[in-house]
């Protein structure tokens, strides 16, 4: 018995080791992800900066890089740095303390990601009025007497998810290969110009059936959109705004939505015209591919992608991007060694290793693909994709007139514009948490608020609360999933 405890106790103080050992190892790892450069020697350190420069076809800038480099080591002791010379000090000192203060093409560039996340919103609300008019048109009536209501409930919902199913099933697979092969410009270019097309189709649909074809490629031009522009102006900012600069995605998302909006109430009153049956509608869905059309004509005048760059070995181009996106060369090389000490240090730990599999076994990756994994399934399921979608069916449905509908539904998009900026003060103050805490349960109340209007008897009451209830739904969800 005795040996048999001997060599439990052991195994236990094995075990113990190597999770010490584990957690040692985690550690080590944050730290270095965190500032790869820290702790090393500044005499190494420059050497290694000049080395670099050398490498990369960049020689003519080795005392660029190595004051890069110091900088980027710990970019708050610029102040100390006897290598630094006034103006180089007076660019940095400037970065923190006026941090809007950017190039020109960086706005420029922020101002195209947003016309693209524009261009998703409008892609997601056009449907919601077009939808008044061409159910109908297409067989698909939701009041039919003749028992087919459900159906062509069913078939609505079909044609109005396409995109989705699209991007679920397809099109988010294709947005690594296309951003490999393309870039990030490219990808934004290929995808706006299947927006443009695909709205465009919409427009010219004569059945159901070929305008749920249309819609399941315009899925082509939202996916690896949606994914691409965000990840396109963060790795163009500078850290001091990158937070504030990729939420811009999600709130320009609402004010494309908004617009949607706008469009149906604009083309409302469009007469048919002589062979042309439903051109309201038809000019609605038609719509969203004006601002694609935009972003395809003016993408490529952007900087690429720094980062893009280099992990296709154009050193030379990445700091030309950086140069534009930045206002001194100190900035540039810094960024420019920084990043690429990241995709060194990333892929020195990365190797020989399964990424997929470590995203269950190491408990940190599973405690935050869970957390990301619940937030974004309640992001799709708590409601909303309801109201940007059918919001004009909903309010019709609660006895609106369809120029009331359109004006709810606006007003409704409106809203949850106009209620996403509170989240640029707010995430980082309240905390994202805190927010989901909060907002998650006056949702819950506000639609169950919504859906029980329904049985007030038809009459102003009844309008009155179906639309308080779904603009104040609007108020609680925007903040936090914007």
């Amino acid at each position: 018995m005795s040996e048999e405890k001997s060599i439990e106790r052991k195994d236990s103080v094995y075990e113990y080791s190597k999770e010490v050992q584990h957690i040692d190892n985690v550690r080590n790892i944050n730290a270095k992800l965190a500032n790869p450069l820290s702790g090393i020697p500044h005499d190494k350190l420059m050497a290694n900066a000049a080395q670099f420069a050398e490498d990369h076809g960049l020689g003519h800038l080795k005392e660029e890089f190595k004051k890069g480099a110091l900088v980027a080591q710990d970019p708050t002791a610029f102040e100390s740095l006897p290598m630094l010379d006034d103006a180089d000090r007076n660019v940095l000192r400037r970065e923190l303390t006026h941090r809007w203060d950017q190039p020109w093409e960086l706005y420029y560039l922020v101002i195209l990601c947003s016309l693209a996340a524009a261009v998703q919103g409008m892609d997601e609300s056009v449907i919601n009025g077009a939808n008044l008019f061409f159910a109908p048109q297409f067989g698909l009536d939701q009041k039919a007497t003749d028992g087919s209501a459900g159906r062509n409930q069913w078939l609505l919902g079909l044609v109005n998810s396409a995109p989705y199913l699209c991007c679920g099933v397809v099109a988010c697979w294709l947005t690594a290969p296309l951003n490999a092969y393309l870039g990030r410009r490219g990808t934004i270019f290929v995808t706006a110009f299947v927006s443009f097309a695909s709205c465009i189709w919409q427009g010219v649909t004569n059945s159901w059936q070929h305008l749920f074809v249309a819609r399941f490629v315009l899925g082509f031009g939202i996916g690896p959109k949606s994914a691409t522009v965000p990840v396109y102006a963060a790795e163009c900012a500078p850290p001091v705004i990158r937070g504030a600069l990729v939420m811009m995605w999600q709130m320009w998302t609402a004010f494309g939505i908004m617009i949607g909006n706008v469009m149906d109430l604009a083309f409302y009153h469009v007469p048919d015209k002589p062979h042309i049956h439903g051109l309201n509608w038809r000019l609605m869905l038609g719509s969203a591919g004006v601002p694609a059309l935009i972003i395809m004509s003016q993408v490529f005048f952007c900087p690429e992608s720094p980062r893009w760059l280099m992990s296709k070995g154009r050193y030379d181009k990445a700091y030309e991007s950086l140069l534009r996106l930045r206002h001194a060369p100190i900035q540039a090389a810094r960024d420019l060694y920084y990043i690429h000490t990241l995709l060194e240090t990333e892929k020195e730990i990365t190797t020989g290793r399964n990424r997929f599999l470590e995203l269950f076994t190491v408990p940190r990756n599973r405690r935050a693909a869970l957390a990301s994994t619940i937030v974004m399934f309640l992001q799709q399921f708590c409601g909303v994709n309801v109201i940007a979608y059918y919001s004009s069916n909903i309010f019709a449905e609660a006895n609106f007139t369809e120029i009331q509908a359109l004006l709810a539904s606006w007003g409704f998009g409106m809203v949850n514009w106009l209620f996403a900026f509170p989240a640029v003060y707010t995430i980082d103050t309240f905390g994202r948490r805190n927010l989901l805490l909060t907002t998650f349960p006056l949702m819950a109340i506000f639609l169950l608020m919504t859906g029980f209007a329904f049985w007030i008897p038809e009459g102003k009451a009844r309008l009155a609360v179906v639309a308080l209830g779904i603009y104040l739904f609007g108020m609680a969800y925007s903040p936090v999933f914007s």
